[in-house]
């Protein structure tokens, strides 16, 4: 889903206009992305969806070997650009 889908989504079942759903989406993604650049933590649901492929990992409490089938796990992917943001100014 992109940032087009997300404010059409939201026209779409609010009757609210497009055009000032797309400013309000544009200042929420701002206001994210200020706070991760000043080293604050942002707390929202994922993004994507990553797939885990299987392992074997290790029981420590009862000394065996285990396998972790293949799963999907929730994921945040960042731009390039705003890795880069946080990268230069978080310290």
């Amino acid at each position: 889903m992109t940032k087009a889908d997300i404010v059409n989504e939201i026209s779409r079942t609010t009757g609210i206009e497009k055009a000032a759903v797309q400013t309000t989406v544009e200042a929420f993604m701002e206001a994210i992305k200020g706070s991760v650049i000043d080293g604050k933590n942002v707390y929202l649901r994922s993004f994507v969806v990553k797939k885990r492929a299987e392992k074997t990992a290790r029981n420590i409490s009862k000394n065996v070997t285990i396998k972790i089938p293949e799963h999907f796990i929730p994921s945040f992917k960042p731009s390039k650009s705003f890795v880069n943001q946080v990268k230069d100014q978080v310290k």
